[in-house]
């Protein structure tokens, strides 16, 4: 049975293999470790897993300045894609967004990833007229 609970310290090589399969990543500022030993020093409770079988098959982290909620890493294994559980996991995020005075999520998609727009748009999501900038320090 498939449950989402709070991340936790003994999750942190399944949450690494998870994110190296589905995001590759390639620069070093998205270096799994340093990201989730970064938001761990946060200590905000919005760092989530998806468990099944004793299994990590999911994750999300939200993040809230006070202003706005932000969505992140929001992972899943193929083979569970697709059958609700990544819905459930922004619920969850959002969800405790909302409880800490939350009024409005964003979240970034990299333009060539329609299948995710689709996703976030079923979820209620809307795309903005914005420029998303950034700076590599």
């Amino acid at each position: 049975m498939m449950k989402i609970r709070n991340y936790k310290s003994s999750d942190k090589n399944s949450v690494i293999s998870l994110w190296k399969y589905v995001f590759n990543p390639q620069k070093p500022y998205n270096d799994p470790e340093i990201a989730i030993d970064m938001k761990i020093k946060q200590n905000d409770g919005l760092f989530f897993v998806a468990e099944e079988n004793y299994q990590i098959i999911g994750t999300i982290i939200a993040g809230f300045d006070g202003h706005r909620g932000w969505l992140y890493s929001l992972a899943l294994y193929p083979q569970h894609r697709r059958k609700g559980i990544g819905t459930q996991l922004v619920k969850k995020a959002i969800g405790e967004l909302k409880k800490l005075g939350c009024l409005k999520v964003n979240l970034q998609i990299n333009s060539d990833n329609a299948e995710v727009v689709e996703f976030y748009k079923k979820n209620d999501f809307l795309v903005e007229d914005r420029i998303s900038m950034g700076i590599i320090i």
